[in-house]
């Protein structure tokens, strides 16, 4: 090894990261964490020390004496969430930083590569004014046409559009625009587009919290005549939300208001600061109307060229109304922004028998069209978005209930137009464009994919092409339901965080992208929507669906930051949460003093559309008041306070206790015999230990008396193939994986899913389509099953310790039905590998260690001839004392490794 070692390189500091994001702009953290990951050639490389400077200049950082905060030499192997100490942070400061660090040898690494965070207001006053439209009188009218010619039946709002005009006269040295809506907004200046982010703000809860952005536009400016000007729509705020039927006026407000602030440094150090005030203008445009979820109609013959830039006439356009009721809090944004992150060509156009032009991107997706056309002038066409197909070819829309989903454009008639919705997102695979005498070229037609911008950081390939198909399903249901906040589908009138939905799914996603600091955001959320009684809601933002949360909605609570703790050792929003998180627990304590949760459960979904079986409600609630409170438990003695971990460790136990007298009989049956409840009670600890083999049993025989079919809702579904694999059932995990027939994941993937979809009767070959009251075919909760594809299958996870994959268990399970399965996974501290290739001959495997971490193999070798290691034999250090047994275990340090277990004999 040590031949190994004399060959290396230095290790390489990369992937900076600043509170979880890369060069962060507007960041109001007084204390923001500093974070890196360590990659080097060879085996069993670790950083011994770093060393972090910070400063306001780059050519500061060379001077040791003009830091703002400069550690020197640290001994320690830490990579994650070093707290600055520095010089207090002044606000609108940009910070630039650089890590270098010391290998196992004491080598030391060159410096990063550079890096910055840039400050917000830092909880001074918000600067800006406030402005929106205001109602005209009676002898005004807009430059437009009225919106009253033309069809318009939502009532929604127009797009308005605002400008101001100035003049530089002096060299710009730098300029940021900070902005912000309560609604949503597109800044330009002198006609170019300031960023790339779509449907900025995001949404909060705009009574409490609102977020702003912030953008270098240094290199928007020039010298003499400028403008800065903005699109206004509804967003959130004002239009369609949730379930209504009408506009949602009474949940945050009845109009939007645009809220910027512009300050321009010059050269010679003097400045400039422009704030939304009576100085702007503002018009209505080609946009008739623009929804988030009912689409927009736009009429480009309304164009007004030239409108956001200098020399245009302005005279006609009308002052705006100042004002606005703001949030309590008003903050740099916390998460990544949302952006088109990709485009998907249309893979076929059809004529359906409704006159329509029907284009297949052959992906159900979530983001908008892009149109490209030839008409002439005055041509209206349409576009309908829906997720699938009629048999005689038409959109299936039902599903949208009152939602539509339509665009509408009407064409100027000059040459090839293209154009794109602003403010407003689908949920489809199919688009039906009406209006075209003629057939569209394939080209007519594009996807813009729309979601938060996050990290992709995971890869899954094996020889089955249904679980290759799965794990895109999976992941593409994420791509459409992570956008602004962790929504329950995309299509439909509702769109909401649903708190359930996104806690049996967290660790699936932060398998597949770097949710870290898109869940951060949404916990605050989350916070934010607790109740003074202490109640968490069903969803968050609450606005739409004001209720307290029923069990495991409500738990998400306290699930999702001990799961972000587990994922990435984020103590300090468990930290932040904690307070909430312990008022939850008692507000239900307080309910429910006998340990049977059956009170103060609101809408109690239980397993919320499982199959066959009703798992009963208590049992549910009262297993997950176990759960939250032995995760309780764990906090406080993660944040050391141990009178609180000795509380909730005696409360799990009294609950448990009851548990136990209430729902099991003596041989371990549990009432109502169903897969979820022996699930629940599995994986939450709640069975008496010699009664663990009869629960396990119990289970497999349901299973199986359902001839191998599942039977699980949103809640036990997360469970099923992970607790199967741990009590030595993995051949049955991987047969429900690999079930075609109904109901199962690959029955939906047989007719044509390209995401998970809602229910698993979304549609069957019998009854065809569900009800249309709800019916989603992109709704991730059911895709919970991609913790076990990585955590089972490849094998690949973390001790759960807190320590952000530190410490590496890497335990693949080969089963019947797949003969290869290579995964990758970008965790905090670098790429993790695992792949096994099952042969005659036996299993070979391979794996790969990122420096700085400790992994744990354990490999199935039950009877096998030989081990081999890097191909000579080798002795294991022990063997795994489970029930499947049969492990040989290994320590591995960083780099790639291989191994191979000659004639092994499978667990199946």
């Amino acid at each position: 090894m040590e031949s190994v070692r004399s060959t290396c390189s230095a290790l390489r500091p990369e992937r900076l990261r600043c509170e979880h994001l890369v060069d962060p702009m507007g960041l109001d953290e007084v204390a923001p964490r500093l974070s890196w990951s360590v990659a080097g050639d060879g085996r069993d490389r670790r950083q011994s020390a770093y060393e972090i400077r910070v400063a306001t200049t780059r050519e500061a950082l060379s001077d040791e004496h003009g830091l703002a905060w400069h550690t020197g030499r640290v001994e320690s192997d830490e990579t994650l969430d070093h707290v600055y100490q520095g010089e207090p942070l002044q606000a609108c400061t940009r910070y630039w930083w650089l890590v270098r660090v010391w290998d196992e040898r004491g080598v030391v690494s060159g410096w990063a590569d550079l890096a910055f965070f840039e400050t917000g207001f830092m909880g001074a006053p918000w600067p800006a004014g406030w402005i929106s439209e205001r109602s005209l009188g009676a002898d005004e009218e807009y430059e437009t046409p009225r919106l009253a010619a033309y069809d318009n039946p939502f009532q929604a709002l127009s797009v308005a559009h605002f400008r101001r005009s100035f003049v530089l006269d002096r060299p710009v040295a730098s300029a940021r625009l900070h902005a912000t809506a309560l609604g949503v907004y597109e800044m330009l200046i002198n006609g170019r587009r300031v960023g790339e982010d779509v449907l900025a703000p995001g949404w909060t809860d705009y009574h409490t919290r609102l977020e702003y952005q912030t953008y270098d536009v240094s290199d928007h400016l020039v010298a003499g005549d400028n403008v800065v000007a903005a699109l206004l729509g509804e967003g959130w705020y004002s239009g369609y939300l949730g379930f209504n039927r009408k506009r949602p006026a009474n949940i945050y407000g009845v109009k939007p208001a645009l809220s910027a602030f512009l300050v321009i440094t010059f050269v010679d150090g003097t400045r400039l600061a422009i704030s939304t005030d009576d100085a702007w203008r503002y018009s209505r445009g080609p946009h008739i109307y623009s929804d988030v979820l009912m689409g927009e109609h736009y009429d480009a013959r309304l164009m007004m060229p030239g409108w956001n830039r200098p020399g245009f006439d302005d005279r006609t356009w009308h002052e705006p109304e100042l004002g606005a009721t703001p949030p309590r809090s008003i903050h740099g944004a916390r998460g990544p922004a949302i952006r088109v992150m990709r485009r998907l060509a249309a893979k076929s156009v059809k004529a359906a028998s409704d006159g329509s032009f029907v284009f297949d991107l052959g992906q159900n997706m979530v983001g908008r069209t892009c149109l490209r056309i030839r008409a002439e002038r005055g041509r209206v066409i349409r576009l309908r978005h829906g997720e699938v197909l009629h048999e005689d070819g038409t959109l299936y829309v039902e599903n949208l209930r009152s939602t539509r989903q339509e665009d509408i454009y009407v064409a100027t008639g000059e040459g090839e137009e293209v154009w794109e919705p602003t403010f407003s997102v689908h949920g489809f695979r199919y688009v039906a464009v009406h209006g075209l005498a003629d057939a569209p070229p394939l080209e007519a037609i594009e996807g813009c994919v729309i979601h938060n911008a996050m990290e992709e950081t995971s890869s899954l390939e094996t020889s089955s092409d249904l679980v290759n198909r799965l794990y895109a399903n999976i992941l593409w249901g994420q791509r459409g339901n992570f956008l602004a906040v962790p929504t329950d589908c995309p299509q439909r009138d509702e769109r909401l965080g649903w708190l359930a939905d996104a806690q049996v799914f967290l660790r699936t996603a932060s398998w597949n992208m770097d949710v870290q600091a898109f869940f951060t955001k949404w916990m605050i959320d989350v916070l934010d929507a607790q109740s003074p009684e202490g109640a968490f809601p069903d969803v968050a933002p609450r606005g739409p669906l004001p209720q307290d949360g029923a069990p495991a909605w409500g738990d998400a609570g306290v699930i999702v930051p001990m799961t972000l703790y587990e994922r990435y050792g984020d103590e300090r929003l468990l930290a932040r949460a904690y307070p909430g998180m312990a008022a939850w627990l008692h507000y239900i304590r307080r309910h429910n003093p006998d340990g049977i949760r059956t009170e103060a459960c609101h809408a109690n979904f239980g397993d919320w559309l499982s199959l066959g079986e009703q798992t009963p409600k208590a049992l549910v609630a009262t297993a997950y008041y176990a759960h939250v409170a032995a995760l309780m438990a764990r906090a406080a003695t993660i944040l050391k306070i141990p009178e609180d971990a000795a509380f909730y460790d005696a409360l799990f136990a009294r609950i448990r206790e009851a548990f136990q007298r209430r729902f099991m009989a003596k041989d371990g049956r549990l009432e109502g015999n169903t897969q979820t409840a022996y699930l629940l009670a599995l994986a939450f600890d709640l069975m008496p230990d010699h009664l663990v083999p009869r629960a396990v049993a119990h289970l497999v025989e349901n299973i199986e008396g359902r001839g191998g079919h599942l039977t699980t809702g949103f809640l036990g579904v997360r469970h099923l193939c992970p607790i199967l694999t741990q009590h030595g059932h993995s051949d049955l995990a991987y047969r429900l994986a690999l079930n075609e027939s109904y109901p199962s994941w690959g029955y939906s993937i047989a007719n044509g899913a390209t995401t998970i979809w809602e229910r698993w009767d979304g549609w069957t070959g019998e009854k065809g389509f569900q009800s249309p009251k709800m019916n989603s075919f992109n709704h991730y909760s059911l895709g919970s099953v991609g913790e076990w594809l990585f955590g089972a299958m490849a094998g690949i996870d973390d001790d759960r310790s807190g320590g952000a994959f530190r410490k590496i268990r890497l335990r693949p399970t080969p089963g019947p039905g797949v003969d290869r399965c290579a995964a990758r996974f970008l965790s905090p501290r670098g790429w993790i590998a695992s792949e096994w290739v099952r042969s005659q001959d036996g299993i070979s495997y391979a794996f790969e260690v990122p420096a700085n971490t400790l992994a744990i193999v354990e490999l199935v070798a039950k009877g096998a001839v030989s081990i081999l290691r890097d191909g000579e034999e080798t002795t294991p250090l022990g063997w795994t004392d489970d029930r499947d047994r049969g492990r040989a275990k290994f320590e591995l340090g960083s780099g790639s490794h291989r191994f191979a277990v000659l004639n092994a004999r499978p667990q199946h």
